[in-house]
């Protein structure tokens, strides 16, 4: 899976929200103000589309977009490039990592404890 740019990715949250849309919807559904640009948005389409994140269905010049990859299997491609880009593949050093830099609170602990429990082999 081919890595995406930032402004790729928040075209592809916006369209994995709307399941489908055309490049004026993905615009109003940007928070930002101003909006970017209708032809920045509508090239930035174009490459997810070449890239296989998207397919369209044409209504004449007008393309209707829609996620060919789901959310998840982006999330798990993507959390499986930083585990070995940035942590040696190491699911420990990820949560030494988040502990020591307190992005995880005792109930998030608690919760991933569970997680834990529950899948152990038996």
């Amino acid at each position: 899976m081919e890595e995406l740019t930032k402004t790729e990715e928040r075209a592809m949250l916006i369209l994995w929200k709307l399941k489908r849309g055309f490049v004026k919807d993905i615009i109003d559904a940007m928070p930002d103000e101003p909006k970017p640009p209708y032809n920045t948005i509508s090239s930035v389409v174009r490459l997810l589309e070449k890239k296989g994140y998207i397919g369209y269905k044409a209504y004449g010049k007008t393309y209707e977009y829609f996620p060919l990859i789901t959310k998840s299997e982006y999330r798990k491609a993507s959390v499986k490039k930083m585990l070995s880009g940035y942590f040696d593949n190491s699911a420990e050093s990820l949560f030494s990592f988040m502990l020591k830099e307190n992005q995880l609170s005792q109930e998030d602990i608690k919760k991933i404890k569970d997680i834990i429990n529950k899948n152990k082999p038996i």
